[in-house]
């Protein structure tokens, strides 16, 4: 698959809202109680909250469609929402705040072309990217560490009732 990264557009904020919460529960869903994972999936990423997220220039999202035009990736970048460990400059940071290929793109390049544009786009506005990754996502640790990422603390990652420790990396731009 050639993989073309295209900015979102306030038009495929529903189709995104769809495929994150899909690609958070294939990768997710079995670790949790079913009443956690709805009140995370619930707020975390409705349509409108993705519609003003593509309006704003302080953050983007960038995707990759198949050949039949559905979304087979994206990752969006925006300011941190998380709490940096201490000693973790803020200013002049960004964050990685997902970065999800579906299930059929795995393997195929989406997500080294989503991370090599989200990279691009980071390094015109900051000198760091940060990220925040779960502890048992062996797959995405590799991934990230592939493009220099390194790993400066803890993150507490809620789903419901739910903390999953995720760790905090960063990438200085």
């Amino acid at each position: 698959m050639t993989a073309a990264v295209v900015p979102a557009r306030a038009d495929d904020a529903e189709a995104l809202s769809r495929f994150a919460e899909t690609a958070f529960v294939d990768t997710f869903g079995h670790l949790y109680d079913p009443a956690d994972l709805a009140a995370f999936l619930a707020d975390w990423n409705p349509p409108a909250r993705i519609r003003a997220q593509i309006a704003d220039p302080a953050w983007t999202i960038g995707l990759v469609r198949d050949a039949g035009g559905a979304i087979a990736g994206f990752a969006k970048l925006g300011p941190i929402d998380f709490a940096l460990p201490e000693g973790q400059p803020a200013d002049d940071a960004t964050e990685l705040h997902q970065l999800y290929v579906g299930e059929a793109a795995k393997g195929t390049g989406v997500a080294a072309a989503l991370m090599q544009w989200g990279i691009a786009w980071a390094r015109e506005r900051a000198a760091i990217l940060y990220l925040s990754v779960f502890t048992e996502n062996p797959r995405a640790q590799a991934f990230y560490r592939r493009y220099g990422f390194v790993d400066v603390g803890r993150n507490a990652f809620r789903v419901g009732n739910h903390i999953d420790e995720d760790r905090i990396w960063r990438l200085d731009l």
